[in-house]
């Protein structure tokens, strides 16, 4: 049964739905490497008719054109200062979705074993590989300061040597400077006119949200500094390898975002596709991925990432209730109004999501579906009995 949460019971929606998932992450299905089994709608507590009106309309609003995605990147970005593609980038080619009630896919459409690039859903990727370092006690808090982790000239700047871990997670840091040749002031710019971008207000860190993705790709360069390892390698052995993933994905950076670290040349990876690069992954290990996170970090018996975790990246933050930490959230029912307040799920241009409802115990994966998805999200949602 559906259920509207308003804001003031989101506490109490979070705790019962964090209890409920613990508990189911003790007895559901988890699906093996290279397999998962499929349930019939009425089966799981959905309405077939209802679900396959949804799936139609997710196919309607999908968009591949143009297949090119350098050009997508240029349509989007291409008139903002210091614009350049420095990053890899690859066709797409058909929408693609899963849908997961109780654990079993009940709807799937399009090659959902096709790797294809996801944009910004790899900031939400970012931000478990952020946890994983506090859950190893590489980082002993969120709260703490960057600069006393990672000694980077940008942090003896007395504006930015007060940002901490939690100010980067939740968009909120206004670092400023530039890196891999991309300044701050120029991305998502307030004046396509560099001398005018230049003169952006600076807030206090921690008090303004701002999208952007140099600041991200900081926050990669520094955890990468902490791990002293390519994220990528952080995440395939941490995360993608337990939950069996395939091998098919991978993360990337840009031509001159290779560092050294120990010896090793190691690049340092971007948190989405504004320039190129980020996650090139599959719709199904999306999937497996976004099933973690409906488990709550563990999979079958398996703690992988903390509950303490999973708690921090979905809770609201300071300087916006629709964003946590590089995840965004349904505050207040503005985005999908018939879905549970506090569910949390991840985004990339192009219309790229993992839709994480834990009260339904429901996992969307979506891949170009524009910029429908509220529509499309709100009608699979109206399929639950």
């Amino acid at each position: 049964m559906k259920q509207l949460f308003k804001e003031p019971l989101s506490l109490f929606a979070l705790l019962l739905s964090i209890c409920s998932s613990s508990a189911l992450s003790q007895t559901a299905y988890f699906p093996p490497a290279g397999d998962w089994q499929r349930r019939a709608p009425e089966e799981v507590g959905m309405d077939p008719l209802r679900l396959q009106a949804a799936i139609e309309l997710a196919q309607q609003n999908t968009i591949v054109e143009p297949k090119d995605l350098s050009l997508f990147i240029e349509n989007s970005f291409g008139s903002e200062p210091h614009f350049s593609i420095i990053g890899p980038v690859t066709p797409r080619k058909e929408g693609s979705g899963l849908i997961i009630k109780n654990g079993f896919i009940v709807a799937e459409w399009g090659d959902t074993d096709r790797v294809d690039m996801t944009f910004s859903v790899t900031k939400s990727y970012l931000s478990i590989v952020a946890g994983l370092a506090e859950d190893s006690g590489l980082i002993d808090d969120d709260g703490d300061r960057v600069k006393d982790y990672f000694p980077h000239e940008s942090f003896n700047d007395p504006h930015n040597s007060a940002i901490t871990w939690r100010h980067f997670l939740t968009q909120s840091s206004e670092w400023q400077g530039t890196l891999w040749g991309k300044p701050d002031w120029a991305d998502r710019p307030i004046s396509r006119d560099p001398e005018i971008a230049k003169t952006r207000e600076l807030r206090t860190p921690g008090t303004y949200y701002k999208y952007n993705d140099v600041r991200v790709n900081m926050l990669a360069y520094a955890l990468t500094h902490v791990w002293q390892q390519s994220l990528e390698a952080v995440l395939r052995e941490k995360i993608m390898n337990p939950i069996n993933a395939s091998d098919n994905w991978s993360w990337n950076g840009y031509d001159n975002s290779w560092i050294e670290i120990n010896g090793e040349q190691v690049n340092s990876v971007s948190g989405g596709g504004h320039w190129g690069g980020g996650l090139f992954i599959s719709t199904m290990d999306h999937a497996r991925f976004g099933y973690l996170m409906l488990r709550n970090g563990n999979w079958a018996g398996e703690q992988l990432i903390s509950e303490n975790w999973i708690r921090k990246l979905r809770r609201p933050s300071q300087s916006s209730g629709y964003y946590g930490y590089l995840w965004r959230r349904n505050f207040n029912n503005t985005v999908v109004p018939n879905a549970p307040t506090n569910i949390f799920y991840a985004t990339g241009a192009g219309g790229n999501y993992i839709w994480v409802d834990q009260h339904n115990d429901l996992l969307i994966v979506l891949r170009w579906v524009g910029r429908n998805m509220p529509e499309v999200v709100g009608a699979i949602t109206d399929a639950v009995l």
